[in-house]
């Protein structure tokens, strides 16, 4: 188990060293001190109950990646999730909200932060729209699916599988959803909210575009680095859209960009431990339910996203659903494993987990 998390642990220790030495500099008192430390403790705890369902779904994709993609991943993935999501993209929407450059835009996270805090906070709409409707995407994609062979929740999976050849009901789907969302919203925040929906609509038929072009007809070295390209560009866009719930409920305990960054990145942290933990034991084939948990925990976070826009859902709820669809599929994958050990359903056909 320390060979898989032992270097989170080893980056817990030194975030938390460093928010206490940051704590230290910015209040001079031990129990401010302490304070940041706990902010920074927190903010982890938060981003890994909400990202759970996203190692998830990162391990079903890179079980089928190369051995050097899914390093590629593990290695610069990382390092765009920690760097690039929890501290360039508030920095980016601040540039873009505010009119300023990359220098302004910093000295202000780091001297302003409340006005900083109203800034990013005002994207929110556009971040949920744009979000939920990339996440809604992928988790349709996974059970519109007519070659899907097992199913976890036969009465909901089944009929969904069947209808999957109809061209572009996921796709209907997203937008019918965008569009009663919309009707919830000021004229203002609803023009915002469709054309950021409409921009994550995109983005995914962009990446699915990418990764259908760099898919090899021949499993030839050359092609086979250019599919793990494209499926390295969905997981980083995918592990964006996931982050976006998180950096905006950090604000919800502190506007100061470098606890936010600690906090959050050692969360990423354990994301990444807990992704690489999935892969190497095989768990996403060892438990047979598992990766329809974490598309079932997408799906509920799409739907949070768009809610979110109009009613306010606690971060804390958002962690709990997404870990209580993964337990309960992890559950229903342990009984079927108990059920049949040499690993067929003795009637040959798919069951229903939950009845």
């Amino acid at each position: 188990m320390f060979k898989h998390f032992g270097g989170s642990l080893l980056f817990t220790a030194f975030g938390l060293v460093l928010g206490g030495w940051y704590g230290w500099e910015l209040t001079g008192t031990i129990d401010g001190m302490l304070g940041i430390v706990w902010i920074c403790a927190v903010l982890a705890v938060l981003e890994v109950s909400l990202s759970f369902d996203n190692a998830a779904v990162n391990a079903s994709v890179l079980k089928d990646m190369s051995p050097l993609w899914q390093q590629r991943f593990l290695t610069w993935g990382i390092a765009i999730a920690v760097f690039g999501m929890r501290i360039v993209f508030p920095l980016v929407i601040v540039m873009v909200a505010a009119s300023l450059g990359p220098i302004e835009a910093m000295k202000l996270a780091l001297n302003e932060p409340t006005e900083y805090q109203r800034i990013v906070s005002e994207a929110h709409i556009g971040l949920m729209g744009f979000g939920g409707a990339f996440l809604g995407m992928v988790g349709l994609k996974y059970f519109f699916d007519s070659d899907k062979e097992v199913n976890w929740i036969e009465a909901i999976e089944r009929p969904l599988a069947k209808v999957a050849d109809i061209e572009a009901i996921a796709i209907g789907l997203v937008l019918a959803g965008t569009w009663a969302t919309s009707t919830m919203l000021a004229d203002a925040d609803a023009l915002t909210f469709i054309i950021a929906a409409i921009a994550g609509l995109l983005t995914y038929l962009g990446v699915e575009i990418i990764n259908h072009l760099l898919e090899p007809p021949t499993p030839t070295t050359g092609d086979v680095a250019k599919a793990g390209f494209g499926a390295f560009l969905y997981l980083e866009v995918l592990d964006a859209s996931f982050s976006f719930d998180g950096v905006i409920g950090a604000f919800a305990l502190t506007n100061n960009l470098i606890i936010i960054a600690i906090g959050l990145g050692i969360g990423a942290m354990f994301v990444r431990s807990m992704t690489i933990f999935l892969v190497r034991k095989g768990t996403m084939s060892e438990y047979r339910y598992l990766e329809h948990g974490a598309f079932y925990a997408i799906m509920a976070l799409a739907v949070i996203m768009y809610i979110n826009t109009f009613a306010h859902i606690p971060e804390v709820v958002t962690g709990l659903i997404g870990a209580v669809l993964i337990g309960l599929a992890f559950w229903s994958s342990v009984r079927w494993n108990r059920a049949n050990p040499e690993g067929a359903n003795p009637d040959g056909e798919p069951e229903d987990a939950l009845a």
